[in-house]
């Protein structure tokens, strides 16, 4: 699954650290999420939405679907 995690980290001025405290997790979950080799939970993507002010669907894209 794609995501914006990076992106908006940086927008918000954010460390993978600083993240990953906010989210209760580790730097390498936040790393691994970054780099889509992990799928969060639904409640970690709801956490991660809320930390940038976002819905899950501006911040991950889904399975590529037909159009």
């Amino acid at each position: 699954m794609r995501n914006s995690i990076a992106q908006l980290r940086a927008e918000h001025g954010l460390t993978q650290a600083e993240l990953a405290k906010h989210l209760g997790v580790s730097r390498q979950t936040v790393i691994s999420i970054e780099r889509g080799r992990y799928d969060p939970s639904l409640p970690l993507a709801f956490r991660i939405a809320r930390v940038f002010t976002s819905t899950i669907e501006e911040v991950f894209d889904g399975p590529d679907e037909p159009a």
